[in-house]
């Protein structure tokens, strides 16, 4: 008995130590990230790297500023990436609602194309789109921004694998009283599918605000940048790069991100755990 309570001791102190090992291994780059960000430029470049500051500094966030309309990226990354949140949520529940609660000739067929989609590189239409908007002239617009990414195949899906979760009785007693689909999506599917509309917001809020490609095809201005692609213009001509600099404009970005996960992660991990569960 007192071997076996040693042995399971001494698991529980391994998977602890594993545990810390990795959280450890997630963590560093955010912890480089953050102490770079308060090292003056002597530190950054002095060799060997040290990873705390010896001297704290907040040059490199009023530099920032200075080097970039950085209060306009960053408003124009919370519009771009919010627009294209709402507009997602919308025609993505709208179509996921068919797929899962509509019986249609053609539903199976519908839904084997949007999932076949996911396979197509993201790289292959970029250049077709941008003729599209271009020919349109929304290239340094947030329409031009927006509207391409107004739904996606992933959200699609990944909504009526919730739906098709819910009780049918549910559609049939609404439609016994007289309710029609609208009303029945309205009142009683989006209700009920709170957690996974959360978590697909979280997802799509996140891809967006971190896109660098898509803003750096579609914006030529800088005022039109987002946070993601403007600091890309921090490079100087010789090619040097602000490492400080650069960090404390990724930590400003990090910031907003972190504050919407803390809120939502009780509904984030709930739905994770039910989402795609008869």
């Amino acid at each position: 008995m007192a071997r076996r309570r040693r042995t399971r001791r001494i698991e529980r102190w391994l998977l602890l130590f594993c545990v810390l090992l990795l959280s450890v291994m997630v963590l560093l780059p955010v912890l480089i990230i953050l102490f770079t960000a308060f090292k003056p430029a002597s530190e950054i470049n002095a060799y060997p790297p040290t990873l705390l500051p010896e001297v704290w500094t907040m040059d490199n966030f009023a530099r920032i500023f200075q080097d970039l309309p950085f209060g306009r990226l960053f408003i124009n990354s919370f519009v771009f990436a919010g627009g294209v949140t709402l507009f997602a949520l919308v025609f993505d529940s709208l179509a996921a609602y068919a797929l899962a609660r509509l019986d249609f000739r053609g539903n199976r067929v519908l839904l084997i194309v949007i999932v076949a989609s996911l396979m197509i590189p993201f790289q292959a239409t970029l250049i077709p789109v941008y003729q599209l908007v271009a020919q349109l002239g929304w290239v340094n617009t947030f329409a031009g921004l927006i509207i391409p990414r107004a739904a996606d195949a992933f959200g699609i899906f990944f909504l009526r694998q919730f739906f098709i979760s819910l009780p049918r009785d549910l559609d049939n007693a609404a439609r016994i009283d007289g309710a029609g689909e609208f009303r029945i999506f309205c009142s009683i599917v989006l209700p009920n599918a709170v957690p996974a509309m959360l978590t697909l917001a979280i997802f799509t809020f996140v891809n967006n605000w971190n896109d660098l490609l898509w803003p750096l095809v579609f914006t030529t201005s800088p005022e039109m940048g987002t946070i993601t692609s403007g600091l890309t213009l921090l490079t100087g001509p010789s090619g040097i790069i602000p490492y400080g600099t650069m960090m404390a404009g990724a930590l400003i970005a990090v910031l907003p991100l972190a504050v919407m996960f803390l809120i939502m992660q009780r509904r984030f991990i709930e739905s994770v755990a039910t989402t795609g569960l008869k």
